[in-house]
C-alpha cells in the first residue's frame, strides 16, 4: 500500500451525519489542507466550457473567490473562455490536489460578478498584471512576444503615477454549483466518492455516496 493512500476503512464522513453537511465548508477545509502541501497554486482549477459548435474546451485558471454563492474567477471577457461562457453560461470545474490525493468536481450555471467585485479584485493585482489585462488580446493571434511586451511598456508610460483602471473587457464569473463531488483516494482503487446536489439556490443540499 502506498504511504499516502487511505486505508479501506477511511471515508469522507460518517454517514449518520450526512444530512447536516455543508459542501462549501468541506471544500474550504480541503483547500486549506492542500495549501500546506501543494508546491504551486493550490487554488488552480480546470475550467470546462463549450464553444458555439458544442465542442468542449478546457484550461487551467485560478480560483479567486469562494462563498455560499459559488466559485469565482476573473478573466478577459473577449478571450475564448469569456466568449464561450457568455454565450453558454454553464461550466464545470475540477480541483486536483496530487499531494493529498483528493479531487473536487463542480458543475453549475455561470453568472457575471458585480462591477464592484471585479474592481476590488483587480486593485489587488500586481501593476504589471493590471497592465497586461489592457495589453493582451487574449486568445487571438500574436505575431511576436516582443509586440506584447512593447504594449505593456507603452501602457506603463501612459499610466505612470496613476492607478491602472480595470478595462471594460476584464471581469469575473461566478460558477453557482448545482453539483459538487468529493473524491478521496483509497487503497486498491476503492476510492471514496460523495456527490452533493441541489435543484435551486433556495433549496438545501442532498448527498449520495457513489461507487468508485
Amino acid at each position: 500500500m502506498s504511504e499516502r493512500q487511505e486505508p479501506l476503512t477511511a471515508q469522507l464522513f460518517d454517514d449518520t451525519h450526512a444530512s447536516t453537511l455543508d459542501p462549501f465548508a468541506i471544500f474550504q477545509e480541503w483547500l486549506e489542507t492542500a495549501r500546506q502541501s501543494e508546491i504551486n497554486d493550490p487554488n488552480a482549477m480546470a475550467l470546462a466550457s463549450v464553444d458555439q459548435s458544442g465542442m468542449p474546451d478546457i484550461r487551467m485558471v485560478l480560483l479567486n473567490g469562494l462563498d455560499s454563492r459559488g466559485f469565482v474567477f476573473f478573466t478577459n471577457f473577449e478571450s475564448a473562455k469569456g466568449k464561450q461562457l457568455q454565450a453558454r453560461p454553464k461550466a464545470a470545474l475540477l480541483f486536483h490536489w496530487k499531494s493529498i490525493r483528493r479531487q473536487v468536481r463542480v458543475r453549475g450555471a455561470v453568472e457575471i460578478v458585480s462591477g464592484a467585485e471585479a474592481d476590488a479584485y483587480f486593485a489587488t493585482r500586481p501593476v504589471v498584471s493590471r497592465l497586461g489585462a489592457h495589453a493582451s488580446d487574449q486568445s487571438r493571434p500574436l505575431d511576436t512576444r516582443e509586440t506584447l511586451l512593447a504594449r505593456v511598456e507603452a501602457l506603463r508610460e501612459r499610466f505612470e503615477g496613476e492607478e491602472v483602471p480595470r478595462p471594460n473587457h476584464w471581469s469575473g464569473f461566478r460558477v453557482w454549483p448545482e453539483q459538487i463531488e468529493f473524491w478521496k483516494d483509497g487503497e486498491f482503487r476503492l476510492h471514496d466518492r460523495v456527490v452533493f446536489n441541489r435543484a435551486s439556490k433556495s433549496e438545501g443540499w442532498t448527498n449520495t455516496r457513489l461507487y468508485p
